[in-house]
């Protein structure tokens, strides 16, 4: 029997996020206040009190999520031991961070520069995604393939439920072929870009050199990092998986598999909302599930 904890990715913010971990905790109220030192602007104040708009804002939503989910790992103290750990996209960085592989103040710094390099990748070439439900995997991927645009399966966050990314006019034309292919939903999302598409290369290359210079250690236990859908430990794998994470799809499903297939029998996500902890239940209904905010 082991436990995984879980940490999620851009869109489980809300306002508000975080607000009661300052309250309520020295340690992160000292974490918050770093990082609105390291950043240089105070990312408390939006988080706790800012407009949707705010949030929604990739600088603003990257860091933010990042820190909710760190502190929260922070503040459970000797609670927090985990036997694996894994990310969704973003997430990714929340689970290294509190596995030891990065430092807190390298993990922000990293994720502040991966969301500056997404939303100016995003604005040289307007992109977006969309939300692919009741369709095989499999199909998913033909239709995209059979698209003279760029258009590729993004994430793969559960049975039935796939997300694309691509040109505007290559995921539209996608979600009509999806449509006729049998889909019960096709949906455009309201996000900045194509993330996990070949259109982030701009900002993973930007991203690369970051993180090269970045010294990574042997974290506690293995993370599950969506490149690779597998317990990673070796820090020169785990540089070189996120790097290519930028452009290659978030592998959830299969990642998730591969914990349970390692022995996991609990998942606790950590961070804003409960999205994980609803994918979890339908990757595998058999295995415990729950959440800290």
């Amino acid at each position: 029997m082991k436990k995984a904890y879980l940490f999620p990715g851009q869109g489980a913010q809300f306002v508000g996020m975080g607000k009661d971990l300052y309250e309520s905790s020295h340690i992160a109220r000292e974490l918050f206040e770093q990082a609105n030192e390291i950043l240089g602007f105070r990312i408390t104040d939006l988080m706790f009190e800012g407009s949707d708009e705010d949030l929604r804002q990739t600088k603003v939503t990257q860091p933010a999520i990042f820190l909710h989910s760190v502190i929260l790992a922070k503040t459970l103290g000797e609670e927090f031991r985990p036997d694996m750990t894994a990310g969704h996209s973003l997430g990714e960085f929340s689970a290294l961070v509190a596995a030891g592989a990065l430092p807190f103040e390298d993990g922000l710094k990293l994720v502040y520069k991966r969301a500056l390099a997404m939303q100016k990748a995003c604005e040289a070439e307007p992109s977006t995604m969309a939300a692919v439900l009741a369709l095989p995997d499999e199909k998913v991927e033909e239709i995209c393939a059979s698209i003279d645009e760029v258009v590729v399966p993004a994430n793969y966050n559960c049975p039935g439920q796939i997300v694309i990314s691509g040109s505007l006019n290559g995921v539209e034309l996608a979600c009509e072929k999806m449509k006729e292919a049998g889909a019960k939903r096709a949906l455009l999302l309201k996000v900045g870009g194509a993330f996990h598409s070949p259109l982030m290369e701009p900002a993973r290359l930007e991203l690369r050199e970051a993180i090269e210079e970045t010294t990574f250690s042997v974290p506690v236990c293995p993370v599950y990092q969506n490149v690779s859908t597998i317990g990673e430990s070796d820090p020169a794998v785990i540089k070189a998986n996120l790097v290519d994470q930028l452009t290659s799809p978030v592998k959830w499903t299969q990642s998730v598999q591969n914990m349970i297939a390692d022995g996991a029998t609990e998942f606790v996500e950590l961070g804003p909302g409960n999205v994980l902890q609803g994918l979890i239940s339908k990757i595998n209904k058999e295995v415990s599930v729950s959440g800290r905010q």
